[in-house]
């Protein structure tokens, strides 16, 4: 059976994950804090017919070897975290990052989650939440007697507020603080805007807006998703064009095939 059915197969295997990933950013490219992410490819194991450098004749050594490769393969999935353009909504408790850093959440459950939409609601507890009811944590309560719309947070994460019908002196109703990681890329998504810490992440490090190392924070913005729609739709045309030629070397390898089995008729 000719290798190139095999080779040529993988090749396939491997643009069907590249569509994936791209129609995957591309249906969040709307997505509050989404980051888009890159597959990774390498080349499979070789076939060594001849090692390069080897003895030709007398003294010769040969400059190439005879090496046939057997095809691609999928090594991961990488994400971008470069910063996503930012959008003004007038809304107090829509925050963007600006820098690096993660919101943390706490699930019900108790576990951790790190994300950057920063579109928060206040709970019937008065607590700051994201659009799922995911607590924000450190937890910050707003009394049922300050004015929303006299909530201001500064860019080091500071949250003030004013009692309703009032113009008395801002009350300080909390810190935000933000986690950094030292390789967010090996950080696991999970879904609803949140992401997971891995091995691969290291642990998280908390700390205050406008640290070193950590971002600010910028009140009533958010930060769109970090997807290029052109180079998604580059992406997208050069997998389509790639799958079309490996199917093509299987057409090709079944033909010589087909060739070989009329030989012996």
């Amino acid at each position: 059976m000719l290798r190139a059915l095999y080779t040529s197969a993988t090749g396939m295997k491997a643009q069907e994950l590249m569509i994936d990933n791209t129609a995957n950013n591309l249906a969040n490219v709307n997505t509050t804090g989404f980051r888009r992410s890159r597959v990774d490819f390498a080349d499979l194991m070789y076939n060594t017919l001849r090692q390069p450098g080897t003895i030709a004749s007398g003294t010769q050594v040969s400059p190439t070897g005879l090496q046939i490769g057997n095809g691609v393969r999928v090594v991961g999935t990488t994400k971008h975290f470069s910063q996503g353009p930012a959008e003004q909504t007038g809304n107090p408790l829509d925050l963007a990052i600006e820098g690096d850093g993660f919101f943390q959440m706490k699930l019900a459950n108790g576990e951790l989650r790190y994300s950057r939409a920063g579109s928060l609601r206040i709970d019937s507890q008065g607590q700051l939440v994201n659009a799922d009811g995911v607590l924000l944590e450190p937890a910050i309560t707003i009394p049922t007697d300050v004015d929303i719309s006299k909530i201001t947070i500064s860019t080091t994460g500071i949250v003030q507020g004013i009692l309703s019908g009032s113009d008395s002196t801002p009350q300080e109703l909390g810190q935000i603080q933000l986690i950094t990681f030292r390789n967010p890329a090996g950080l696991s998504s999970e879904g609803g805007n949140m992401f997971a810490k891995t091995a691969a992440s290291g642990d998280p490090v908390q700390g205050n807006p406008g640290d070193v190392g950590v971002g600010q924070i910028r009140q009533s913005f958010l930060e769109n998703s970090n997807v290029e729609v052109v180079t998604e739709l580059i992406s997208l045309i050069s997998a389509q064009r790639a799958y079309e030629i490996n199917s093509r070397a299987i057409r090709a390898g079944d033909e010589m095939l087909s060739t070989s089995v009329d030989i012996v008729r």
